[in-house]
């Protein structure tokens, strides 16, 4: 078996893929409406149509829609890194847990963690 993606529900993948695309760098594979691929040439990222999503909420309290998987990107320079995502679109998470991480929310309102790497 081989693991080839990590599969983000958006209703708008071809959004999504090109703000991961670009804050990772990364080359856009399959580019349907339904269905977006980015293959860095390891596994990589896919998205996939979801009209009816309803982003987590980060923290979840009762009731809340939780999240169930974040992405861990390192990064050499928090506050650029920041910025960086902030331009593409993310938002920062009113929550955070922690000095040397920042979680953000992608477009699509699925968190991710941008860390300092220790």
């Amino acid at each position: 078996m081989t693991l080839t993606a990590t599969v983000l529900d958006t209703p708008d993948p071809r959004g999504l893929a090109r703000f991961y695309a670009t804050m990772l760098g990364w080359p856009i594979g399959t580019d349907d409406p339904e269905w977006v691929m980015l293959r860095p040439g390891g596994p990589g990222l896919s998205f996939q149509l979801e009209a009816d999503h309803v982003p987590p909420v980060w923290p979840a309290g009762p009731g809340d829609p939780r999240m169930q998987a974040h992405l861990d990107v390192a990064v050499d320079d928090l506050d650029a890194a920041v910025e960086f995502a902030r331009s593409l679109g993310a938002t920062v998470a009113e929550f955070q847990p922690q000095a040397d991480v920042r979680v953000m929310l992608d477009p699509a309102g699925h968190p991710f963690c941008l860390y300092l790497p220790g």
